[in-house]
């Protein structure tokens, strides 16, 4: 899901460029956020690193659907924001997220491995190691 609305530097939002009515589901998925998440490639895997700040392992979710892979949780607002008379600058996002990437099918899927070291979910699928073999032409008399 991909929301883009016309904002852009040196103008402020307008009523335009806010959807004008929203049905149940989209109301839900506007209050879905997105994770930031880099991608690259070794010689033998893909790697996926995702920073997760302030959620517990045990509520980070990675599923896996034919080739969609889907990260998603919910980051919990911090107590200390109880006390907040105004929030002066919001910039960290807090609530549910979910994040999908489509994978390449020459992955070992079934081999995903997950860790989570300083905050950072990192996510390494292996390729598939094909064998290269030479075929040899015969040269058939005819």
């Amino acid at each position: 899901m991909f929301e883009i609305f016309r904002v852009g530097e040196g103008r402020d939002a307008t009523a335009e460029d806010m959807p004008i009515s929203l049905s149940e589901e989209e109301v839900d998925q506007a209050t879905v956020g997105q994770i930031a998440i880099d991608i690259f490639e070794t010689e033998r895997s893909i790697v996926i690193v995702a920073p997760i700040a302030g959620v517990d392992t045990d509520d980070i979710n990675v599923n896996l659907s034919h080739n969609i892979l889907t990260l998603s949780g919910n980051r919990e607002r911090p107590a200390v924001y109880s006390d907040a008379a105004k929030i002066l600058v919001e910039e960290c996002f807090f609530g549910p997220f979910s994040r999908s990437v489509i994978l390449p099918e020459n992955l070992a899927l079934n081999k995903i491995r997950a860790t989570i070291t300083n905050n950072l979910l990192t996510l390494e699928i292996p390729k598939l190691q094909f064998p290269t073999k030479t075929i040899k032409i015969d040269k058939l008399e005819g």
